[in-house]
């Protein structure tokens, strides 16, 4: 198998004579934690929704594991193991943290979403829910409502609830937005423990985040690639300083 899992080809998106992206190149290797950054209005999150084909190509292509699936619909990626997590936290609130992951798990019963399922059906789903639950260190919150529960202990169920979908490859849509910094530091170490034997493409405003656990990064402006690679080579590529003018380049270059 190749070592490139997702790969774009000139990947555009025009709406009425605006270039929201335009002619990008990305290869996101297998088993990397590749960060998609770049000032507001670069075209990170259009690029996201070309990719989960919730916007369609004006032109360009996209593979996923060689295989061409531009013209694919979101519930055909979805089964591929192309799984995105959302900018604004997708849980049900009023049901529980272990209910929530239940729902994610309920496509492996080939039941797929019958929200009127028996409890009974769904208690086989409770060790592997509890597993995952675990794993993003929730285990002592499965019977909380989640409406209930702090910001930063959502977006882990989020990402708890993104796993039960067996991702090949993971989408994460600005996973730290909006957090304090020791929710910020817990999501971090989170994404890290979850990304082995995975791989995750990841829109991070954060720099501190992208430093820390990125193994790429491409800065896109303007819809288009400006730089890409290490932190250490993309922090110190003029283009993306300048591009990043003002607060945000003392941010870029201050994150180490």
């Amino acid at each position: 198998m190749s070592d490139v899992i997702l790969e774009t080809k000139h990947l555009t998106k025009e709406f009425k004579g605006f270039t929201a992206v335009n002619e990008v190149n990305l290869k996101v290797q297998r088993g990397h934690i590749h960060a998609l950054i770049g000032p507001n209005g670069a075209g990170k999150t259009t690029c996201f929704n070309l990719l989960t084909k919730f916007l369609v190509p004006s032109s360009g292509q996209i593979l996923f594991n060689g295989g061409d699936i531009t013209a694919a619909r979101p519930a055909q990626i979805a089964r591929m193991g192309v799984i995105r997590s959302f900018q604004i936290s997708a849980v049900f609130p009023h049901l529980t943290v272990l209910q929530n992951v239940r729902i994610g798990l309920q496509r492996q019963l080939g039941t797929s979403f019958f929200f009127w399922q028996s409890e009974r059906a769904l208690d086989k789903l409770n060790d592997r829910a509890m597993q995952l639950l675990a794993e993003v260190d929730l285990s002592g919150f499965a019977d909380t409502v989640t409406v209930d529960m702090p910001y930063g202990r959502k977006r882990a169920l989020e990402i708890a609830t993104t796993l039960a979908m067996e991702p090949e490859l993971m989408l994460l849509d600005e996973p730290t937005q909006g957090m304090g910094h020791e929710d910020v530091h817990r999501v971090t170490e989170l994404i890290k423990k979850v990304s082995v034997g995975r791989t995750i493409l990841m829109v991070e405003h954060n720099m501190k985040v992208v430093s820390g656990i990125c193994d790429k990064i491409s800065v896109l402006q303007r819809g288009a690639m400006l730089a890409e690679g290490s932190y250490a080579e993309v922090s110190s590529n003029a283009q993306v300083m300048e591009a990043y003018m003002g607060t945000d380049a003392q941010a870029l270059a201050g994150a180490h």
